[in-house]
């Protein structure tokens, strides 16, 4: 049965986004982190194309083009970088990054983190999320700023581990624009 395998993936990875966001002192976003993926355009979807070791969103645009899902849920989400492109103010008025709010990026980090523990599991390790995020830099659109703190989060995952890394975030980052 793929939608309860596909609810399960979904309960697994909205529950490790709560422990780190609380881990971050993010309480209100670790509660409510990903509600839209419950909504059926974006559950039937995931059921429909589940795989189990990626996001479903990546079967439906092979096989339609587009993903229906992810449309949906970057528009509703604001911890993905996507939903901050808009189009500059500047004369030529190209799309940009928009700079995220820090309890955004932090969000972010958490979902990152998650989705490779959920996805990848037992070889999983603390460099998987820098890792992946620098395979697929080169054609994200985001602000120069909220890209260094991101990449600075996740390079200290990376070389300091969780519990440092989730303790520099709750002292240091918490409560900052």
């Amino acid at each position: 049965m793929k939608w309860l395998d596909h609810l399960r993936t979904i309960n697994r990875h909205k529950r490790e986004v709560m422990r780190l966001c609380f881990k971050a002192g993010l309480y209100k976003q670790g509660l409510l982190h990903d509600m839209s993926k419950y909504s059926p355009v974006e559950f039937l979807v995931g059921a429909k194309y589940y795989q189990g070791n990626r996001s479903p969103n990546d079967a439906e645009r092979k096989d339609k083009g587009y993903s229906s899902a992810w449309l949906h849920h970057k528009g509703r989400n604001k911890h993905h970088l996507e939903y901050w492109i808009d189009y500059s103010a500047g004369e030529g008025h190209e799309m940009t990054g928009m700079k995220m709010p820090v309890k955004y990026v932090v969000e972010m980090f958490c979902d990152r983190v998650a989705a490779c523990k959920v996805y990848l599991g037992d070889a999983y390790n603390d460099a998987s999320a820098y890792d992946y995020y620098m395979k697929s830099k080169s054609h994200y659109i985001i602000h120069p700023s909220t890209a260094a703190l991101l990449e600075r989060l996740l390079r200290m995952l990376r070389d300091k581990g969780e519990d440092e890394t989730l303790s520099f975030i709750r002292t240091k980052l918490k409560g900052r624009k």
